[in-house]
């Protein structure tokens, strides 16, 4: 049996889902004329309390689009040196959007106020302009940290009386928000833009959306065509999305049990140095040997993600089930 704990983004579509994907009403999106798509992007805008919605291939494309939206080249971007933006987008940023970005050093990638405070920089002709403030909820390199309702709103308040705008990188915001035991309108107007990945915990095979006022999606919409995001039948795409917010939001809570688990079985092995607290579904550990890598987990059948030489990452999802648990604290109690 394998245990494929690598990323949450590894789940396949369920028979219900395939079966809404297989009756989903399709027509061209780049002509706006998808039904599915209309009616997947008013559900996450409605959701967050938005005016409207872009459905696109990746988070990675959602957030550079918002990106490109709030800036134009010689500004600046700040974000925690931890956050997907930074990290795993290929410094799209700058490719992009020619901006440059100044990093916080967060708590598990949390900012706050002060941090973000003394990343402006003064207008000087030798500066870049100090343009947009973004955060990743929950943090992936952090171990699936998570903003609370009352941080998020605080840092909006912050970059209002800045004159900054605000983007949230919300991949997991699904999961953060089941840990707080808060919903989706619960953000509404904190952010000026949201990202949302449907492809992650909720189980889609792809699609995320930028969530935000009507006239800059519309602006956010030539953007995705030029970079290469606008497809036609999207809509049998769209009907997996629509699927995953309607079924499976509430079955999150599922996951991070199991993660939960998953850190209470590492913290008995004695080749485990440290591992982060859990709060979501993901798990970074550090292992006291360099020798017991990723590489040597996969061998026994538990496929994980090497973060460093000693950093490993294990993401909980809905493929996970109860014997693949079972199955995992036989094999990682014996592992040495």
């Amino acid at each position: 049996m394998i245990i494929d704990l690598r990323s949450d983004t590894v789940t396949r579509p369920s028979d219900a889902m395939l079966t809404a994907m297989m009756r989903a009403e399709v027509g061209d999106d780049v002509f706006n004329e998808d039904p599915t798509v209309i009616k997947l992007e008013a559900l996450a805008a409605g959701m967050f309390g938005m005016e409207a919605g872009l459905f696109c291939p990746s988070g990675t494309m959602t957030n550079q689009i918002a990106v490109k939206v709030h800036t134009q080249p010689l500004d600046e971007v700040i974000c925690d040196k931890l956050c997907h933006i930074y990290n795993y987008e290929v410094g799209g940023w700058a490719f992009h959007s020619g901006v440059s970005v100044r990093l916080t050093d967060g708590d598990r990638g949390i900012m706050t106020t002060e941090q973000i405070d003394r990343c402006i920089l003064p207008d000087y002709d030798w500066y870049p302009n100090t343009k947009l403030v973004c955060i990743e909820n929950t943090v992936n390199k952090g171990g699936g940290a998570v903003y609370t309702i009352e941080q998020m709103t605080t840092i909006g308040e912050f970059c209002k009386s800045k004159g900054l705008t605000y983007h949230l990188d919300g991949a997991r915001i699904f999961n953060a928000l089941a840990a707080l035991g808060k919903k989706s309108n619960d953000l509404s107007g904190i952010f000026d833009t949201i990202s949302v990945c449907i492809s992650k915990g909720l189980g889609a095979p792809a699609g995320s959306l930028l969530l935000g006022p009507r006239d800059l999606i519309k602006k956010a919409r030539k953007i995705r065509k030029v970079m290469g995001g606008g497809m036609r039948q999207a809509g049998y795409l769209a009907a997996a999305c629509i699927y995953a917010l309607e079924n499976n939001v509430q079955r999150l809570a599922e996951d991070h049990h199991k993660a939960k688990q998953i850190e209470a079985l590492l913290k008995q092995c004695s080749w485990v140095k440290e591992v982060l607290p859990v709060e979501t579904n993901i798990v970074i550990f550090e292992v006291a040997n360099s020798a017991l890598t990723a590489e040597k987990l996969t061998a026994v059948g538990i496929r994980c993600s090497p973060f460093s030489p000693t950093l490993v990452r294990m993401v909980t999802h809905l493929d996970i089930t109860d014997e693949m648990m079972g199955k995992f604290e036989e094999t990682i109690l014996k592992v040495s």
